[in-house]
Parts: C-alpha cells; sequence; structure tokens
C-alpha cells in the first residue's frame, strides 16, 4: 500500500480502491472509475451483502474484483470508500476498523448525515485529530446521481488530510464530474443545492416538457426539444464562464415574448418558491 507521501503522479498506477457497498451509488463510482485514468478495473473491489449485487458488478466489467467478505477487501486498498446506508455505517465500521491501518490507508465515507464527528467516534477516536499522521485520514463525500454518467456535482469535505491527500481525491472524483471542496458545515447545503438539486431541475425540464404538450408537439418531440434547450443553456455558463442574467438579457428584448414569458414565472412565485424549496431541503 501507499503511504501518500510520495508525489500523486507516481502513486496513481500503484493505488487500490475498495468500495464496501456496491448498490446504486456504490456501483455508479466503481463503473465511473474503471472507465477513467487514475484506477483500472482491476485496481478496484467491490463488496455487497449480496452474490446478485455482486454478479452484476462483474458482468458491467470482468475485471472487477468482487467479494462479500469486507475484511479480505481492504486488505490491499489505499482507499476504501464506506457506500453504505446511513445507518448501517456504525455497524460496519465496528467490523473492519480493527484491519485498518491508520497511517497508510484513506477512508471515504458516502453516507449522507454521517458526520466526521461520529465517523471518528465509530473508529473509537473520542475527538477528531488535526494534522495526526498517527490517526485516521477521513473524507466525506456528498456526490448527486449524475455520478452514474459521469456528470455528478460533488461536494468533499476534509479531516487530517494532507494537501496531497486532498488533491488526489478531488482528482478522482473530478474523473465523475465536478467536485468541489468545502467546509464540513457546508454538506448540507451542498446536498441540498446538488443532490436534491438534480431532482428539483428535473422537475423544470418535466413542467417544460408539459407545457411543450400543451403548445402542440408531442411528448418525445417535446422532451428532446426541452433536454437540449437545457442543455444548451448549461453549455453556454460552462464555456463562456458568464452568469445567467447575462445570458437572459441576450434573448429578453423590449416588448417581446421571453420578456413576458420571464414576468409571468416570476408573477407565480418561479424564484421564490426554488428558493424556498432548496432551504426546506436542509
Amino acid at each position: 500500500m501507499s503511504n501518500f507521501v510520495p508525489s500523486i503522479e507516481n502513486n496513481l498506477s500503484k493505488m487500490n480502491i475498495t468500495i464496501i457497498g456496491s448498490g446504486n451509488i456504490g456501483g455508479a463510482i466503481a463503473r465511473g472509475l474503471a472507465k477513467g485514468s487514475v484506477f483500472k478495473a482491476s485496481d478496484i473491489t467491490c463488496t455487497a451483502l449480496s452474490t446478485q449485487t455482486l454478479d452484476k458488478m462483474k458482468a458491467c466489467n470482468a475485471e472487477f474484483n468482487v467479494t462479500l467478505d469486507n475484511i479480505e477487501a481492504i486488505k490491499n486498498a489505499d482507499i476504501i470508500a464506506i457506500c453504505v446506508k446511513p445507518w448501517r455505517v456504525e455497524k460496519l465500521v465496528e467490523q473492519i476498523r480493527g484491519s485498518i491501518n491508520y497511517t497508510k490507508q484513506i477512508i471515504v465515507s458516502v453516507a449522507a448525515g454521517v458526520s466526521f464527528e461520529m465517523l471518528y467516534n465509530y473508529f473509537g477516536i473520542e475527538t477528531i485529530p488535526h494534522e495526526d499522521p498517527s490517526k485516521l485520514t477521513l473524507f466525506r463525500i456528498i456526490p448527486n446521481t449524475a455520478i452514474e454518467v459521469r456528470s455528478s456535482m460533488t461536494f468533499i469535505s476534509a479531516c487530517n488530510a494532507t494537501t496531497e491527500q486532498t488533491e488526489l481525491v478531488l482528482k478522482i472524483f473530478n474523473e465523475l464530474g465536478c467536485s468541489m471542496l468545502v467546509e464540513e458545515r457546508l454538506m448540507v447545503a451542498g446536498t441540498a443545492l446538488a443532490s436534491s438539486g438534480i431532482a428539483f431541475a428535473l422537475r423544470y425540464i418535466r413542467a417544460s416538457i408539459e407545457g411543450g404538450v400543451q403548445l402542440g408537439f408531442y411528448p418525445k418531440e417535446a422532451q428532446e426539444i426541452v433536454v437540449h434547450t437545457v442543455k444548451g443553456a448549461v453549455d453556454l455558463l460552462i464555456n463562456n464562464g458568464s452568469n445567467p442574467e447575462y445570458e437572459i438579457d441576450k434573448v429578453t428584448t423590449p416588448g417581446g415574448i421571453t420578456i413576458k414569458g420571464l414576468n409571468q414565472m416570476e408573477l407565480s412565485g418561479f424564484t421564490s418558491s426554488v428558493i424556498r424549496g432548496l432551504i426546506a431541503s436542509k
């Protein structure tokens, strides 16, 4: 196992990752990483509670290492990703903590709502360490479901990690979309904005499709139009590095139909409804 002291680039070809819990999110992470440059499929070990889940992983990529044995799975891992449901984390940690090398292995938790304080307590560490290499390095990761297509907005928070370790984890999850390093206090807000937020974006898309049908398009046509329109809006912001109001101003001519539509949406509480929904999701 690497101890992450040499440069990241020197370590990438030697790294192994174990994903404990290869269900929806864990499986998506494994499949996405196998398509990237940091890990080959043969560097990835997947565990699950059932052979059926592991069979699905093998069917996706025969190079994956699969096992029902979590202890065996983490033996040669540089990174251990905990991708089980939040209520299973404590029991899982109790099972594996005696087999972890705190100075050579990184733990990544994808369990929403399980704080660093809780995680360290599960590992038998009473107080959160700060820059103590003898204590476990932890990362909390909050992706969204678009990780399945390597397009997730992923929030990362680090505890007791070096700059190099943090850069490594950012690199790993940037291959699955876009990752952002935030303070732990912002993880809940990030969940509302990006994880729940993907559902809010999809609800807008669905509403627009229904509107398109009312305007006279067939449902499949309306969906194709709306999906590509939304993609175009996103591409404008990303490629131009601009903000929404700047791009909106380009299509809102005085007295035109676009400003009339926008004003009607605002009269119905469009912006305030989105903001209230985000706040309610915290």
